[in-house]
């Protein structure tokens, strides 16, 4: 296979995983939609997030070796947990911990937010991603969270650069990486907490 074969495997495949990536935003839209209540999208994702672990597990100790895995899962998740379930993990988290007018934007810049500055860093792994995918990163969730959070631009704005922060920069704990997927949602929602806490204050 050439190079410009491979160059579009891989493209095909990084789009697949960000379509599934933004897959995740069904639950908050059907909330959104007065399809299901909020201690309904809760336990939703809360089921979803206990399944994921679950399956994780049996992928993990060999019982289960779905195809779908060789597309979905990146080489370095092999030996780690991958992307999915800490994805479903720290949504689950911040669905439980905050009120919807913060969980949803959160929990949309995992989804939307994530996928689409993916798609402009490319399948490149960086500690730090490129400037154009932070600014893409930047924009989205302050786009995403805005609707929430008319009268507080202050946690707009943090919200937005808390998830870019998260989005952007790797942390290694040890040979550790610590994926965006775990981190964005948390500190997108503790970052519009604060700023909504902030704005009372003045």
């Amino acid at each position: 296979m050439d190079r410009v074969d491979v160059r579009t495997v891989l493209f095909r495949d990084e789009i697949a995983r960000r379509l599934v990536h933004a897959s995740g935003s069904v639950l908050p839209l059907a909330y959104l939609a007065d399809l299901t209540t909020w201690p309904q999208t809760q336990a939703l994702f809360v089921v979803g997030a206990t399944v994921a672990l679950a399956l994780e597990a049996l992928r993990h100790t060999g019982r289960i070796d779905w195809r779908i895995y060789d597309y979905l899962i990146r080489e370095y998740e092999a030996d780690n947990v991958a992307a999915y379930a800490l994805y479903m993990l720290s949504s689950a988290v911040v669905v439980v911990a905050f009120e919807p007018q913060i969980a949803v934007p959160a929990v949309f810049m995992l989804t939307v937010g994530d996928s689409l500055s993916g798609l402009v860093a490319g399948d490149e792994f960086r500690r730090v991603k490129r400037p154009r995918a932070l600014a893409v990163m930047f924009a989205v969730s302050a786009a995403l969270a805005a609707p929430f959070h008319p009268e507080t631009p202050l946690a707009v704005l943090l919200g937005a650069a808390g998830a870019t922060v998260a989005d952007g920069y790797k942390p290694v704990i040890r040979t550790y990486v610590i994926d965006d997927n775990l981190t964005i949602p948390p500190v997108g929602a503790a970052a519009m907490a604060v700023g909504i806490e902030l704005t009372a204050l003045v």
